[in-house]
């Protein structure tokens, strides 16, 4: 059995010790942006599991500056870690909308403020694959000669049926551009995944993995995944339908059977992930993050299984 530290699977907290030779903080900023799912070009309601925050729900204010954020972003992991574990490393997140969603000069002055703070390791923007246009990919190409460069890309599924429902509004032959566009600058790339997304079966969620892994054989390997369990958030569209959600030992299933399809090397950032108490309505369970976790790790003991286990016969 493989494992990566303590984790039958390549976790980001192990990737990030590797890599930078410490514990690093994620610290999550707000650069203002809207996006075409919100502002009229695509609709006005956003994807119909989208909170009033865009995914953002975390991120610091948007009337602060970049550098004040930062600040302010890292008081609050201090306060939670009660001065253990302190760090001088962390990573600006733009997580809130679509962050390479704006006039490229806005872009370049928020992202180039945000790599230059001494204690900022990386760079991570949340975007969409159709908000990645020529001078966008130059101004990140640039970025990442300073210092390492994330772009997390929301796919949700490679169903053509789903992405409609959800509307995400673009086709997998975008995501593809911005694949081969993104690998030939060198950027790291993340995949965020939703599992439990209305009408999926088990095989559909499957097929979206083998979707995401078939990169690798073709030259352009992805270089991190987001899992991400469906909420059910109040004053969503997603609130308004009828459908099955995920039980905790369904989504437990369905996760190890996705991990276990994984090239070994690809870091795994999310396992679940956790909306707001306050505006989440479903899963109930999923509120007690530190439970679900510990479970997911005894299944996999139980099942004497690893991240990779199939990939080598897929």
């Amino acid at each position: 059995m493989q494992v990566w530290g303590d984790k039958p699977y390549y976790s980001l907290n192990y990737y990030l010790k590797q890599e930078f030779g410490q514990k690093v903080y994620k610290l999550s900023l707000n650069g203002g942006m809207t996006c075409p799912n919100r502002d009229g070009t695509l609709g006005t309601s956003g994807c119909i599991f989208c909170s009033l925050g865009g995914s953002g729900d975390f991120a610091a204010s948007p009337e602060l500056s970049v550098t004040n954020q930062i600040e302010e972003a890292k008081k609050l992991v201090k306060g939670k870690i009660n001065g253990k574990d302190i760090t001088e490393k962390y990573i600006a997140y733009f997580q809130a909308y679509t962050n390479t969603y704006g006039e490229i000069s806005h872009l370049r002055n928020i992202f180039t403020e945000a790599i230059s703070h001494p204690d900022i390791a990386a760079l991570s923007i949340a975007t969409r694959p159709d908000c990645l246009a020529d001078d966008v990919i130059a101004l990140l190409a640039d970025l990442n000669k300073i210092k390492p460069v994330w772009i997390e890309l929301g796919l949700q599924t490679c169903h053509e049926k789903t992405s409609l429902l959800i509307r995400r509004g673009y086709s997998l032959s975008c995501f593809e551009e911005a694949v081969k566009n993104l690998h030939q600058i060198n950027v790291t790339m993340v995949v965020h995944i939703i599992l439990g997304l209305p009408g999926e079966s088990f095989s559909d969620m499957l097929e979206t993995i083998s979707y995401i892994t078939s990169f690798h054989k073709k030259g352009m390997p992805i270089q991190g995944i987001k899992l991400q369990l469906l909420h059910v958030l109040k004053n969503t569209d997603l609130a308004k339908y009828s459908f099955h959600v995920l039980s905790l030992e369904e989504y437990m299933d369905i996760l190890i059977s996705c991990i276990e399809m994984l090239p070994k090397d690809m870091v795994i950032h999310r396992l679940t992930g956790d909306g707001p108490k306050s505006l989440l309505i479903a899963p109930l369970w999923s509120s007690n993050k530190k439970l679900v976790l510990n479970r997911i790790h005894k299944e996999f003991k139980i099942r004497k299984t690893w991240q990779g286990k199939c990939w080598d016969v897929i």
